[in-house]
């Protein structure tokens, strides 16, 4: 009853928090170099502008290109560390983007269970919120570029996690109906809330041990480790199949 299966990119198939962290505080400590300011309060700052922004991102924002909108949050951190400097975040910006790459790495086991899942016979996809500017790339480094049967990207399709279209316009491209389909995320509120939406299955990889939001619908299924997705979707796929 499970035909397809779609999976988040970042925090899902690979620990996108970390490279950005490792990334972020490589960055700042060339700055702290270069200005002497603390590299932990410039890395810290730029965190919490990366999440506030991710958090919040909004449809038209897609319209924007992604390296300009990450020049405007090293700006802003630099700002709280006393520092106004277009040309240094910008600077910064660019190094951030290509040290980041070096940290790119799937979860153990992510390869093996999109392989797996083709055995099923299931087809594949990745959704994201991401931007195909740097997230085309970005696959192509993790090596799921021929894992998958398609990918689709927010400022692609002008559609955002959680709207159900996005989840349907995924599933429709595929040529599966939702209602034998299943989503694979980390992020309760974009992910899954989308995907039931959507009339999906819908399985939350909970990796920052979050509770269900209040008299929120649970998932299908939730596991707190990468190791646990297969399971938890011959589960769910078995539990479709009684009825």
């Amino acid at each position: 009853m499970i035909d397809l299966v779609l999976f988040d990119l970042d925090d899902t198939l690979h620990d996108d928090t970390q490279a950005c962290l490792l990334a972020g505080m490589e960055s700042a400590e060339e700055v702290a170099r270069e200005r002497g300011i603390d590299a932990r309060q410039l890395a810290d700052a730029y965190a919490r502008e990366a999440a506030r922004f991710w958090h919040g991102i909004t449809a038209e924002q897609l319209r924007t290109k992604l390296a300009r909108l990450r020049e405007t949050m090293w700006e802003r951190a630099l700002a709280e560390v006393g520092i106004a400097d277009p040309a240094l975040a910008r600077r910064t910006a660019e190094r951030y983007y290509l040290l980041r790459k070096k940290y790119f790495a799937l979860f153990p086991g992510a390869l093996e269970l999109l392989e797996e899942q083709r055995t099923r016979g299931r087809r594949l996809g990745i959704l994201t919120n991401g931007f195909a500017e740097t997230h085309v790339e970005k696959i192509a480094l993790l090596g799921l570029a021929e894992a998958v049967d398609a990918t689709f990207f927010a400022d692609d399709t002008g559609l955002l996690k959680p709207d159900p279209a996005f989840f349907e316009y995924a599933c429709e491209r595929l040529g599966v109906p939702p209602k034998h389909a299943a989503m694979v995320g980390d992020r309760y509120d974009r992910d899954i809330a989308g995907a039931l939406a959507a009339g999906m299955t819908a399985i939350w990889l909970n990796v920052r041990g979050e509770d269900l939001p209040a008299d929120a619908p649970p998932p299908h299924a939730t596991v707190t480790a990468f190791s646990g997705v297969g399971r938890a979707l011959e589960i769910a796929a078995a539990r479709s199949r009684n009825g």
